[in-house]
């Protein structure tokens, strides 16, 4: 996938969403998703970096558990062919729930947002 065909796959998810975070004080009210790529795990071949392998990150916030809004979620990722890892976090501080989709994905050429 290219990074923009990652972008319009959170897109169709259908909620708001920002890369890594929103700006301060600017967050949209729940429900609402943040993505980023927080490590890469490259293939090498001939010593350069012959492939982008990234991990992609989607936290899920929401202020009641919601298994639909998941399953909504679950069936994207699903309909790219996508497997991920699923976990959960209660954030008592935010009185909210973090539910965390990890996903390893081969990044092909292309632009972040353009």
């Amino acid at each position: 996938m290219t990074y923009k065909e990652i972008n319009n796959m959170i897109d169709s998810i259908g909620l708001d969403y920002a890369y890594y975070s929103f700006p301060v004080d600017e967050a949209p009210d729940l429900p609402y998703i943040v993505f980023y790529y927080p490590n890469y795990n490259d293939l090498g071949a001939d010593d350069i970096n012959y492939q982008t392998i990234a991990q992609l990150n989607i936290e899920l916030y929401t202020d009641n558990k919601d298994f639909a809004l998941e399953k909504q979620v679950e069936d994207v990722l699903t309909s790219y062919n996508l497997f991920f890892n699923k976990s959960e976090t209660f954030i008592q501080q935010e009185a909210m729930y973090e539910v965390l989709y990890e996903i390893e994905i081969v990044i092909n050429e292309g632009v972040l947002y353009g």
